[in-house]
């Protein structure tokens, strides 16, 4: 099949997946803002990276479990897929009750150390109490989901995402708005949501008949270690990536408090939430390509491998480069939607304009990261992973923000992005110069014309 149509088939249903995604953590933040204030903006800002440690922990379980299950199921084993199944249910259960736990008790010191101010602490701690308890079901509805779609049923996992959005946008405003609850009805909106998610998914794998369901043994719910042990290595990559982006929202909340106070906080909450609907959609075109590069890469046919990665990079780019555009030209637009506070507004704009300068790179290096992951190269896809956010935007947040300020922090995202693309071209370049001596020395003959084999 033509690499593109493959491609569009294998990325359709994630992309749709991951911007339901997206659409629950924005949802909440345009109904708190309307209906709740800069303040509750802000505060939800400071439940960032709490939410990102959650994640870190569902994708460690969610990342390496779905690989063990594919691998399972293509090398004919359905019985090792369904005790790594039973054991990823188990060991999900355990590190969400223990994370919930501990946030429960030392909630307040969290907050505040994450930078919760006197004035966005009581607006972060009514969120939180109310989520909590919706944390088990959210890891429940997104790792399970993508079990449903490595075992043969992406268009119903794409479904599972839209019964639970749907339910977020039809109870957020009743909740928020109707009867009042403010920032906690948007958490009690999102954990029926979940449930509701939660349910439809898990319900799935009850159901026999299907390609991957849960044993009847007790005995295939005792944690095994050699079944533990590759779910936790395989997803350590997308989970140490997520408990960074944790602590880098930490520095930049500080910072931002520091320089621009509440009013600074919420809006690179509004930043946060306009990019990750771009991203999310390349992240969702990534997990299309994934496959594709992995097959062809030990398949040997190089001239597939290339050409679908340099059809990802030109996609991606065309998405975050219109995106970076929209938000260059009407960052007011982008602001109203979240906020109707004049000083709210203002700090988004100023935000926008800034931090936006150099998007149009991003989607190049997130298929970049992507490529070394699907060739088996983790080390090198866990360093382009981390030098965007922690290598060069940590030093560039310090260096800038002292000189300048305010505009320091925004210009830190700018520079960052440029930098980490510069490295990025870099070992690209090297790598596929590396798949060219590859293809020589398999065939012996240059590279075949890539629209030939097609």
């Amino acid at each position: 099949m033509p690499v593109g149509r493959l491609l569009w088939r294998y990325s359709l249903p994630a992309i749709v997946g991951m911007i339901v995604m997206s659409l629950y953590n924005i949802i909440d933040r345009i109904f708190i803002g309307q209906g709740v204030g800069p303040e509750a903006i802000a505060g939800l800002a400071i439940t960032f990276p709490v939410m990102n440690l959650s994640a870190a922990l569902g994708v460690l379980v969610g990342a390496g479990g779905s690989a063990r299950i594919s691998i399972l199921l293509g090398a004919k084993d359905p019985e090792g897929a369904s005790n790594t199944l039973s054991n990823a249910l188990v060991l999900l259960t355990l590190l969400a009750v223990t994370y919930i736990t501990l946030f429960a008790i030392f909630l307040d010191p969290i907050l505040s150390a994450f930078g919760a101010s006197p004035v966005t602490l009581p607006y972060a701690r009514d969120f939180m109490v109310y989520i909590l308890p919706g944390l088990l079901l959210t890891n429940f509805a997104f790792t399970f989901n993508n079990f449903m779609r490595v075992s043969g049923y992406p268009i119903k996992a794409m479904l599972t995402m839209f019964i639970g959005a749907g339910c977020n946008v039809i109870l957020a405003p009743i909740f928020i708005f109707g009867l009042g609850w403010g920032i906690k009805g948007a958490a009690i909106a999102t954990d029926i949501s979940m449930a509701v998610s939660a349910i439809f998914v898990m319900r799935h794998f009850f159901v026999r008949g299907h390609t991957l369901v849960f044993g009847r043994d007790k005995s295939l719910y005792r944690l095994r270690w050699n079944i533990v042990w590759p779910i936790v290595a395989i997803g350590a990559a997308p989970s140490l990536v997520n408990a960074a982006a944790c602590f880098i929202n930490v520095i930049i909340n500080k910072s931002l408090y520091t320089y621009g106070g509440d009013i600074a906080v919420g809006a690179a909450g509004i930043f946060s939430s306009y990019t990750s609907l771009m991203t999310m959609v390349v992240v969702g075109l990534c997990q299309g390509m994934q496959p594709i590069i992995g097959y062809n890469y030990g398949a040997g046919m190089y001239h597939r491998l290339k050409r679908t990665y340099w059809l990802a990079v030109a996609v991606s780019t065309v998405i975050v480069t219109a995106g970076m555009a929209f938000g260059l030209s009407a960052p007011g637009l982008i602001a109203r939607a979240f906020s109707t506070d004049a000083g709210m507004i203002r700090e988004t704009v100023r935000c926008l304009s800034i931090s936006l300068l150099c998007f149009g790179v991003v989607g190049f290096q997130i298929v970049s990261t992507t490529l070394f992951q699907s060739l088996g190269k983790a080390g090198a896809s866990i360093f382009l992973s981390l030098i965007r956010q922690v290598i060069f935007l940590i030093p560039a947040l310090l260096i800038l923000s002292s000189k300048y300020g305010l505009n320091g922090v925004w210009a830190s995202f700018p520079v960052s992005d440029l930098l980490a693309t510069v490295v990025s071209a870099a070992m690209i370049w090297w790598q596929l110069r590396e798949i060219n001596r590859l293809a020589l020395t398999s065939s012996g003959q240059p590279m075949p014309n890539p629209e030939s084999a097609i």
